[in-house]
């Protein structure tokens, strides 16, 4: 069994107070392993994003445990979560949240600033993360100059450059069309498969269901379903299949 990165026992999660107050995770278990892409899917409302702020380390559970590479978040405090995130977790958002005034570069370098890492070796290692997913030609782009894709593929790179254990994706092709979302999954799958990373999807999306080799179903907050994947990568050639 592949290395456990991530995982979840019992997690529930109380939004709200009074006569609005919801139920948004009702004891959910999961397990994110090393070199897997895995999918949550389910309609809005579910407790998807929920779940994965709590997985990330952004939002805590009102009872159950997480645990991130072998530490509990059960008593880490603000200070003690936001160090796990550095050391362990990359986000990728739907929306960017790339900073306009910064070019592409600055943007992925930002994600190194955070931790401490400054200077020379820092600006190369945002350079060679751009040129993971294609995007070396761009360094010096503001984000107002790239595509919607490409500033996606920017946002990857930032999540990438930290070399954290797990990515986090929000969403990552509701917002693009067909081809700029394989071509963002085909690059998610390779961190997940060639950088033996855990990869966790939240999506609505049922175009990038052949890309998984986990898929989760997730209702009311509850996980009513789990199956296989039957992953793209397997049925292309790998060389050839990259943007």
């Amino acid at each position: 069994m592949k290395d456990v990165i991530i995982e979840a026992k019992e997690v529930k999660k109380t939004l709200g107070r009074g006569a609005g107050q919801v139920q948004a995770l009702r004891g959910v278990d999961l397990s994110l392993r090393k070199g897997e892409l895995t999918l949550l899917m389910g309609p809005s409302g579910s407790g998807k994003t929920t779940l994965l702020l709590i997985l990330g380390c952004m939002l805590t559970p009102s009872s159950g445990t997480v645990a991130v590479c072998g530490a509990s978040t059960s008593d880490a405090d603000k200070e003690g979560l936001a160090k796990i995130r550095r050391d362990h977790i990359g986000f990728v958002f739907q929306s960017y949240h790339l900073f306009p005034t910064l070019t592409a570069r600055q943007n992925v370098q930002l994600a190194l600033d955070i931790r401490d890492h400054h200077g020379r070796d820092a600006a190369k290692k945002a350079r060679e993360a751009l040129a993971l997913v294609g995007l070396e030609q761009k360094a010096n782009a503001l984000p107002d100059a790239l595509s919607g894709g490409e500033q996606q593929r920017v946002a990857i790179a930032r999540a990438f450059v930290a070399n954290p254990s797990v990515i986090l994706a929000d969403e990552p092709t509701s917002a693009l069309d067909s081809d700029n979302g394989r071509a963002i999954m085909r690059i998610l799958v390779e961190a997940a498969h060639e950088r033996d990373r855990a990869v966790l999807v939240v999506t609505h999306d049922p175009r990038i269901v052949p890309f998984a080799d986990r898929i989760i179903e997730i209702e009311d907050g509850l996980l009513v379903e789990e199956k296989s994947g039957e992953p793209e990568h397997l049925r292309m050639p790998k060389a050839a299949a990259w943007p």
